[in-house]
């Protein structure tokens, strides 16, 4: 994909103005839901300013125009009652269309955990894109998108949980330590319910899940802070979940959680280099 084309901004394009029923929405938009209040404010921002920044679609297929970015403006523009709109049109291929909506949602943090995990397997999968490439167009690290698009391997009603944000992403990637099902959802409900720690629940799903939950307490005293950030950093660069444990002088073991055999070797070949 040419990212100076998806990123094509220059000041001398045309604007028109559109009708709005010759525009459809994004098939490719991964936001699934928007807020109504901010919609309704948004609405009566743009009756009284108008549309201070045009949206940006591609000639359809069929008839009329898609909409690629600037949904919230296009939908809060229909609630205001308008009939045209302020619009850029662009010559975008679906991959491109695809990219260019996701990219500006989580540009702009408006795609809650599980609509994002959806959104870079879409970019996976339909867009036929490597954890690597879809890191480097994103800005983030391969373990980072990797880690996202694994929440999807969630039981629906856990995914809820990160959704609402009940249960911290964290959390629900530990709880995929466990392949039982009704144990995933019972560990989640004593994570919220005792509002354990990442650390906490890392301690019960690897290596003590007989461990007595009511013994566990909110204010367990923490780890060593350099510790916790070799943790992180181990995590971050290899995709997998690591639990470093030490005692008091410093002796303890370092444990790397593997879904399946593929995941051991993938993880094996990053040791060894």
């Amino acid at each position: 994909m040419n990212n100076e084309k998806m990123e094509k901004n220059d000041s001398s394009e045309k604007i028109e103005n559109l009708q709005l029923t010759d525009i459809t929405r994004n098939p490719y938009q991964p936001r699934v839901s928007f807020d109504e209040t901010k919609l309704t404010e948004l609405a009566a921002s743009i009756k009284e300013n108008g549309v201070m920044q045009p949206i940006i679609v591609r000639r359809s297929k069929v008839i009329g125009y898609e909409l690629l970015a600037g949904e919230r403006r296009f939908l809060a523009s229909q609630k205001a009652g308008l009939t045209t709109i302020p619009a850029i049109v662009r010559d975008y291929d679906d991959q491109e269309m695809m990219t260019l909506s996701i990219v500006e949602n989580l540009q702009r943090e408006n795609l809650n955990t599980m609509e994002e995990a959806q959104s870079l397997a879409n970019l996976s999968q339909k867009a036929g894109l490597t954890h690597e490439e879809i890191a480097k167009i994103l800005g983030k690290s391969r373990a980072y998108v990797s880690n996202s698009i694994r929440l999807l391997q969630l039981p629906t009603e856990l995914q809820y949980l990160v959704e609402k944000k009940n249960l911290s992403a964290a959390h629900a990637r530990t709880l995929l330590g466990l392949s039982d099902t009704p144990k995933q959802l019972e560990f989640a409900r004593r994570v919220i319910k005792k509002n354990l720690s990442v650390r906490q629940l890392e301690a019960l799903v690897y290596g003590e899940e007989n461990e007595n939950l009511s013994t566990i307490s909110a204010d367990k005293p923490q780890k060593n802070p350099y510790v916790e950030e070799m943790e992180r950093h181990l995590k971050e660069n290899l995709g997998n979940t690591v639990v470093i444990s030490t005692n008091q002088q410093n002796k303890g073991q370092l444990s790397i959680h593997f879904d399946n055999l593929n995941d051991l070797e993938n993880l094996i070949q990053k040791l060894e280099k």
